[in-house]
């Protein structure tokens, strides 16, 4: 049997076991309150850290996405102008040319015999060689029937010796004295165009013409030669301006473009399209447009709506023979 004192003894020991496992255990417990009290202010100081970039990132994201973005507008502005320009440049050459073909033809000696001959001979002849050079209309107008003839600046011009080329606008009437059923190529009708100009027309039955006259002076004639081409659906023409535009010289490639041509604010010529296989003739320019274009003699260079999409534009004014503008040349993209 165990004595008392050593079970007192061995009281004691449990006891003093007892405390010290208690002690440790406090002593783990301030440790890891401890701990916990420090990863706590690490994990606010990171956060502090951190916050502005946090805050600033998407700002300094979105700020230097405008500005790629702007920059990029400006490259695709830079090109827009460049392409209008070609296509300037083209329809220049169209009317200086066909005034060079009416001089050439009024000054050549072939001519000169042709008019000898008679009136009949005279107009076979322009009859052939309004297919050969490509014109819609080629006439003789003599000198007497000048006062009963529309009073174009270009055959003013011719009458007092020089040989003349612009774009006008022929009215319904005009086009059908020309014959070749000139009036009903010209007519379009108009197609409900959105952020265009309201109106209440519901054709257009005018026709763009570039127009020339050249003085005749050979074999006692006096009077002058008259040619056009009209413009209205034309679509080699503006299929040509598209080509040159967009064709890349080094590959054979083409970049993809649009081109229009416009008598006020109406297409009529144009391969932007309505759907895949319908050209948009008869559908209007947005009215901005109209207004800085037509309105204020600017060109355009700028995003644009374009039927029903918005495209990277280009359009300049279009002056007729009397100095007034009549319509716009476009391509965008």
């Amino acid at each position: 049997m165990n004595s008392l004192p050593q079970m007192q003894w061995r009281g004691r020991k449990n006891e003093n076991t007892l405390q010290r496992g208690r002690a440790a255990d406090a002593r783990k417990g301030e440790t890891s309150d401890a701990g916990g009290s420090m990863k706590s202010v690490r994990l606010r100081l990171l956060i502090i850290a951190l916050l502005p970039l946090i805050v600033l990132m998407p700002l300094l994201l979105l700020l230097g996405l405008s500005r790629w973005t702007s920059d990029y507008d400006k490259v695709l502005i830079a090109n827009v102008e460049s392409d209008l320009r070609i296509a300037e440049q083209y329809l220049s050459r169209i009317i200086a040319g066909t005034g060079n073909d009416l001089t050439a033809l009024t000054s050549g000696a072939e001519f000169a015999d042709i008019l000898e001959q008679g009136s009949d001979a005279r107009d076979d002849f322009l009859a052939t060689q309004r297919a050969a050079l490509g014109l819609d209309f080629l006439y003789y107008l003599p000198r007497e029937g000048l006062a009963r003839s529309p009073q174009w600046p270009v055959i003013t011009a011719a009458t007092h010796g020089n040989a003349t080329t612009g774009i006008d606008i022929f009215s319904a009437d005009d086009l059908h004295a020309l014959g070749k059923n000139l009036r009903a190529r010209a007519r379009i009708d108009l197609i409900p165009t959105q952020a265009a100009v309201p109106t209440d027309r519901t054709a257009e039955d005018r026709g763009m013409v570039v127009h020339a006259a050249s003085p005749v002076t050979l074999a006692g004639q006096d009077g002058v030669v008259v040619g056009g081409i009209l413009l209205n659906r034309n679509l080699k023409f503006i299929d040509t301006i598209n080509a040159l535009v967009y064709l890349n010289p080094v590959t054979g490639g083409g970049r993809q473009g649009t081109a229009t041509l416009f008598l006020d604010d109406v297409r009529v010529s144009t391969n932007v399209r309505l759907f895949e296989d319908v050209r948009a003739l008869g559908t209007r320019v947005s009215a901005e447009v109209r207004q800085q274009v037509l309105g204020d003699g600017a060109t355009w260079l700028n995003r644009a709506f374009v039927v029903n999409d918005w495209y990277i534009s280009g359009y300049l004014p279009i002056i007729d023979s009397f100095g007034e503008r009549v319509g716009m040349l476009y391509v965008g993209f």
